[in-house]
């Protein structure tokens, strides 16, 4: 059973990873069960499978769209999934991931009404992260939900997690080692190298190939871990001197709307915006830049890994790391991509300007970056995320004898 507050067709990287899985799982051999926030969609039965061996399971209540909803809104949902949760036939694993935040608190609680294993896919570290994302918190409060936030993750059977560095984040917690398992997110199955030369999303913002024009690209959500402070820089510092390169920023986010503003104050016209685009579009979109940019705040090392830069690598395409030099995300661009200060505009243009210069070396890193994204697919991670499940369920087993309601379909 996995518990998540997104599921598509609802926006959501933790969603998109989810809804990759749990097919796949599935043909694995194991009955799953979602469940997730929001009211039943027309082609959704509640109680049924949506794919062969897949239930999915709503709460009914509201999903808050965009980049984070509020504090309010992350406490309802929690109560909804965590109840729903409580109400389904045992299981036997429970796999929590954290939209909300705090829901790997309920991980421990729902093991043992179903009798079952625990597992917690930590996409991203909480409470840590919530003050690089302006959710301001009393120092005491703070320090009072890290304590219960590290002994909920020592009551897991398991912790996944997504990069290296999140990894020693939850070691240094109290987290036994050999209980915590690396899996990385993967990019999504329907991105793939798409060539400009009819790219029908580049025509559209006036680009032809052969033109000369350099698109430099930041796509996905856009939030307050994301600074774009020295990329507004860079745009300023090219506008005139460098008047083939033309910045996009693709997709919403609480972030949206600071750099808009800032983009206006500096009359930067060599700046664009579009809202979310299709997903059958995602592809062809991803493969319109020449450049690619993901940006990440210092202070979130080791608390999430930018899900985005995986799509980017399987659209064939460079990227322009904006964020720490020790982070997972910079350890995979190597090759296939420069890491850069985000805030040092001067270092992000100078940057930018050598790719334009450049295309050859485009090609070549857009190469090895496709290569790069190919390695690890979600075909898989699912089979590593079967192969973990199995272990949990076994383990739990010879600790002791499952409790709870027998399974309906056993």
């Amino acid at each position: 059973m996995f518990v998540n507050r997104v599921f598509p067709p609802h926006r959501g990287a933790t969603g998109r990873c989810l809804s990759d899985l749990v097919g796949r799982i599935a043909k694995a051999g194991w009955r799953v069960t979602v469940v997730s926030d929001g009211p039943r969609f027309d082609c959704e039965s509640d109680g049924h499978d949506i794919l062969p061996g897949v239930t999915l399971c709503r709460t009914g209540g509201a999903v808050t769209e965009g980049d984070r909803p509020d504090v309010r809104a992350y406490l309802d949902s929690l109560c909804r999934l965590t109840g729903r949760a409580l109400r389904q036939p045992r299981h036997d694993l429970v796999v929590t991931m954290t939209d909300p935040p705090l829901l790997a608190l309920a991980g421990p609680v729902l093991a043992a009404r179903h009798g079952a294993a625990s597992l917690h896919w930590c996409q991203d570290l909480y409470p840590d992260l919530l003050p690089v994302l302006g959710v301001r918190m009393p120092a005491m409060l703070r320090r009072l939900a890290g304590h219960g936030m590290a002994q909920a993750l020592r009551r897991h059977d398991g912790v996944a997690v997504i990069g290296r560095c999140m990894r020693e984040r939850v070691i240094a917690a109290g987290m036994e080692e050999d209980r915590v398992t690396l899996l990385p997110n993967w990019p999504d199955p329907a991105i793939r190298p798409f060539p400009q030369d009819g790219n029908g999303f580049r025509r559209s913002l006036g680009l032809e190939a052969g033109d000369g024009r350099f698109l430099v690209v930041h796509s996905g959500t856009l939030g307050l871990a994301h600074p774009m402070d020295g990329a507004l820089d860079a745009a300023a510092r090219l506008q005139d001197s460098d008047p083939a390169v033309l910045f996009l920023v693709v997709g919403e986010g609480k972030g949206i709307a600071a750099l808009e503003e800032a983009a206006r104050q500096r009359g930067l016209r060599n700046l664009r915006r579009l809202p979310w685009q299709p997903g059958d579009r995602l592809a062809e979109c991803l493969s319109a830049a020449d450049l690619h940019l993901v940006a990440m705040d210092p202070a979130a090392e080791g608390m999430l890994v930018p899900s985005k830069l995986a799509g980017v690598q399987a659209a064939g395409r460079p990227c322009l790391f904006l964020g720490p030099q020790g982070s997972e995300a910079a350890a995979r661009v190597g090759g296939c991509g420069l890491v850069v200060d985000p805030f040092d505009g001067a270092a992000i243009a100078e940057a930018v300007r050598a790719y334009a210069a450049d295309r050859d070396r485009c090609v070549a890193e857009g190469r090895r970056a496709a290569r790069l994204a190919a390695a690890w697919t979600a075909d898989r991670a699912a089979v590593a995320f079967a192969g973990l499940a199995e272990r949990l369920v076994t383990d739990r087993r010879a600790v002791r004898p499952a409790m709870g309601k027998p399974l309906p379909y056993a």
